[in-house]
């Protein structure tokens, strides 16, 4: 006999503390990027710098264990890791890996504020999953649904809640985890190191061309839009705007065709050949092979506890 569906009738009066959390969460919100933006506590050269496309490489001048690490072996091992984060299927266990990832970005000396900024800029796509899943999710048999104030006709699954928290842990763990691969080590150095991981030659100069000239194409989009605010545009919600904004469009992308061509050929007049010559050597030693087999344990380990470990069930305290 398949399980029954169970059904928790909620009085409106608990919206109340609910709606006083949401408000609660967005101030913390408003405080948190206000704290991140301001620009006292940034280094000399990074003030006043456009944060929307943040630099990658921003800490390669430290020193940490991960700055020490052969790119080739960490590329390796903290993508295996984040594709057993991936594979992870309970909440508490993303949780640990969103631990383990704030530990790793501890570890390699990154300033908080790196990391925080990208899980600021993810919260508002990832917040939808949280209030959506609920909604939306298919009920099965098992399912626990949360009817808020006699509203029979939009009941919470909490199911789907615990499927889009699972998302949310995922998403930032894997997020944390970046910082340690991309910003211990310059970028043409990461790229070099997928070069020698047997990734074509081709993808990896794509790779690093479009990150070093995405900067110059924002410049420019900054530029022509101050432009345009010279001469008395105003975003409105009509087709005017929509035709500007058309044409804005198209005559940035004539631009970078045009500023692509021109890089292309100074790039053949210097001797470019198709092939991007390097400076790097690389050369694992045993502690990089140690740190390599320490981080694919720990993403077994993580693996096999999700999968067979017991835990309290929480929709059974709820039922209580």
């Amino acid at each position: 006999m398949p399980p029954a569906i169970h059904v928790i009738e909620v009085s409106a009066t608990v919206l109340v503390p609910v709606l006083a959390g949401l408000v609660l969460l967005w101030f913390l919100s408003r405080w948190l990027l206000k704290s991140l933006s301001s620009v006292k506590d940034l280094p000399e050269g990074e003030k006043g710098r456009d944060w929307s496309i943040p630099p990658l490489d921003s800490q390669a001048h430290g020193d940490s264990p991960f700055h020490r690490w052969d790119p080739r072996i960490k590329i390796v091992a903290l993508l295996f890791f984040m594709f057993c984060a991936a594979s992870l299927t309970r909440p508490f266990w993303a949780f640990i890996a969103i631990v383990w990832g704030a530990l790793s970005v501890a570890t390699a000396r990154i300033p908080f504020r790196y990391p925080l900024k990208r899980l600021t800029a993810m919260a508002g796509f990832l917040g939808m999953f949280l209030v959506m899943m609920p909604l939306t999710v298919s009920t099965k048999s098992g399912d626990t649904l949360l009817v808020l104030g006699g509203l029979t006709s939009v009941p919470l699954n909490l199911r789907g809640f615990a499927l889009a928290l699972l998302i949310c842990l995922k998403a930032s763990a894997i997020a944390l985890l970046v910082e340690p691969l991309l910003a211990t080590s310059p970028f043409p150095v990461t790229m070099q190191a997928l070069a020698g991981l047997r990734v074509p030659r081709t993808v990896c100069q794509m790779l690093m061309l479009a990150y070093r000239y995405i900067f110059v194409f924002q410049e420019e989009v900054v530029r022509m839009n101050k432009g345009m605010n010279a001469r008395g545009f105003t975003k409105r919600t009509d087709m005017e705007t929509l035709r500007t904004i058309g044409n804005f469009l198209g005559m940035l992308l004539v631009r970078s065709f045009e500023r692509t061509q021109r890089v292309y050929e100074a790039m053949l007049a210097r001797g470019y050949t198709g092939v991007m010559v390097g400076d790097f050597e690389f050369h694992a030693q045993r502690q990089d092979w140690a740190k390599g087999a320490f981080w694919f344990a720990a993403g077994l380990a993580l693996i096999v506890a999700d999968r067979f470990t017991v835990l309290p069930d929480l929709t059974a305290f709820f039922l209580m």
